[in-house]
């Protein structure tokens, strides 16, 4: 039987959702600190929209820098398709959530920055050894 080696398109696949576990724990994490802060704190609740976008294009960006430096080639596509899929889960959880499919502004705007997060995490992982 062939070994699979890493560049094969199974493995590339595996490594494309490892980084989307990885950056939905880290944005887990990071929401869980947000949400300890406005429990503490005075900050308003207008900010929670912007601050949850941020932190998913970090995650997102960190995600496709792990899963371009692994490949190494490509970075910017395997990033965009990373924050892409993150995305698209995103979507299709809160919409379930919320019993809500539709397409607003907002969910719009998350998937542009997840989609440019995971491009610029890509870029980045290939470029810096």
């Amino acid at each position: 039987m062939e070994e699979l080696n890493e560049n094969t398109g199974i493995n590339k696949f595996l490594l494309i959702f490892k980084g989307v576990f990885f950056a939905m724990i880290l944005s887990l994490i990071m929401i869980l600190v947000l949400s300890i802060v406005l429990s503490f704190s005075n900050i308003k609740e207008n900010v929670i929209m912007p601050t949850v976008i941020f932190i998913s294009a970090i995650s997102i960006l960190v995600g496709g820098f792990l899963v371009a430096k692994k490949i190494d080639k490509n970075g910017m596509i395997y990033g965009s398709v990373l924050g892409l899929i993150y995305m698209l889960i995103l979507y299709f959880i809160s919409s379930i959530m919320n019993f809500d499919f539709s397409l607003n502004f907002n969910a719009i705007m998350m998937m542009a920055f997840g989609i440019i997060g995971g491009a610029i995490g890509g870029i980045l992982g290939v470029n810096l050894k």
